[in-house]
């Protein structure tokens, strides 16, 4: 089955920041862009949040392209890596200052190229990681692991044609980009991108699944005629970062709604979700998503046991992982016996709900002979009515190995550092409490809204 099989055989619309496309006119802008690329084994497009960015990548799977994204915001050193790294054979886009040479896209024209269907093992997308660790690395997605993953969660979801989708995220992740276009295009389900994630875009748009990230959701609470809004609404999903318990219990009081976490990285899709039709958990993420299995795996390679408290590094194994990384052909993505290693912490309870702690590089803080997961001490942090936002890290200290060391953006009026100290000690185990209370005017973010943890532990402090 097509990728776009939604597109070809329901008529989903799509509008973006105010500007819409039927579904015959998407197929007719896209059809031309596919004559365009044709015979382009990678197309790079310059991923605005546009209806020429939906057009592109549309047309350019329909040729049988592999795309790839290029972030709207990035710089000069970043775009040029991307390109010289993904061999993109050209650049789809309307900014010619920062794309020479780049093929225009005009969501006008119309042409019906007839291509036949890309096979399964074809590269769909080439989506680029963050590079926090490095530079970014290409992901290489196959037409049928994009599928498998979107059939997933249109199942866990129950996400159909009669569904319209409303979100504002950025079209060069895979939030944005392959849940929030391609999963509507897939399921049929007209498409409401509001250009910008504002409470009151997301309140006017009046859908019936809405997709948005902590920050969003954050920022529905704070205007309580926005979120009531959205009380008509199936469905509300938060991902691409956790979301603090506070934020769910208000989003419910508000709106309603419980809503919809889930878990996943570029290289995976989406593995973990919690589901239309079951319960949905603060700080939990949920359960394995059709075709998934997964492992908590010990520091010494040994099955950490599912009782809700050991921590483990995640390991996932499904349809939907990524095929390898662009450039590296020989380098192995998964172990021996076919499971992919995450670098997440997480734990996973007798029943099978899965935490996601958080990163095995950042956020496993070895304290005083403890292993204490910094997700924990910031949900414990973000429960005390004055912190508007917590990150916390592990700093070298001489006695301890690594000190819990927290940094805090305070609601008005604030609070002072041994109070919060205290507060994470009556309420988590003692050996858990922040050592030092760093308060600062904002957190330092990435475009979904991730904390850049390794930010914090340089120039901030």
């Amino acid at each position: 089955m097509r990728l776009l099989e939604g597109l070809l055989t329901h008529s989903p619309s799509v509008s973006v920041a105010g500007r819409a496309l039927s579904a015959e006119a998407l197929r007719n802008a896209a059809g031309a862009v596919a004559a365009d690329v044709r015979g382009a084994g990678t197309v790079a497009v310059d991923a605005t949040p546009s209806l020429e960015t939906v057009v592109a990548v549309t047309g350019a799977l329909l040729a049988g392209a592999a795309v790839v994204p290029v972030p709207a915001d990035a710089g000069p050193a970043e775009r040029e890596h991307i390109l010289r790294d993904s061999g993109a054979a050209l650049t789809l886009g309307n900014r010619p200052d920062r794309f020479a040479g780049a093929v225009p896209v005009d969501v006008t024209r119309a042409a019906d190229p007839s291509l036949p269907a890309p096979g399964g093992d074809d590269v769909a997308l080439v989506m680029y990681t963050s590079g926090t660790t490095g530079a970014p690395k290409g992901v290489e997605l196959t037409h049928a692991a994009v599928e498998a993953g979107l059939d997933a969660l249109g199942e866990a979801w129950a996400w159909t044609a009669q569904d319209t989708l409303v979100h504002g995220l950025p079209l060069f992740h895979v939030h944005g980009l392959i849940l929030g276009v391609l999963g509507a295009l897939r399921r049929g389900s007209p498409l409401v991108h509001t250009g910008r994630p504002t409470p009151a875009a997301y309140a006017a748009a009046r859908g019936t699944l809405y997709f948005g990230v902590p920050t969003v959701w954050s920022r529905v609470c704070g205007e309580p005629a926005a979120a009531r809004a959205l009380r008509p609404a199936r469905l509300l999903v938060s991902g691409s970062a956790p979301l603090p318990a506070p934020v769910f219990e208000r989003l419910h009081a508000l709106t309603g709604h419980r809503p919809v976490e889930r878990y996943g990285m570029t290289e995976t899709l989406i593995t973990i979700s919690s589901r239309a039709d079951g319960d949905r958990r603060p700080g939990q993420v949920g359960l394995p998503v059709a075709g998934v299995r997964t492992r908590l795996v010990a520091e010494d390679g040994s099955e950490a046991p599912r009782d809700g408290e050991a921590i483990g590094e995640l390991w996932v194994d499904g349809p939907m992982l990524l095929r390898r990384y662009r450039g590296q052909p020989g380098t192995p993505v998964r172990t021996e016996d076919g499971w992919f290693r995450t670098g997440d912490l997480a734990r996973i309870g007798p029943d099978g709900w899965h935490r996601i702690v958080g990163r095995a590089s950042t956020d496993l803080i070895k304290c005083g002979g403890y292993r204490i997961g910094a997700g924990e001490v910031e949900d414990a942090l973000l429960a005390h009515p004055a912190v508007r936002e917590a990150a916390v890290v592990g700093v070298p200290h001489a006695d301890l190995g690594e000190a819990v060391t927290a940094f805090v953006v305070t609601t008005e009026g604030g609070v002072e550092e041994r109070e919060l100290i205290d507060f994470v000690a009556a309420h988590l185990s003692v050996h858990k409490r922040p050592r030092t209370v760093h308060f600062v005017e904002v957190l330092p973010r990435n475009a979904m809204g991730k904390v850049q943890k390794k930010r914090l532990v340089g120039p901030m402090l």
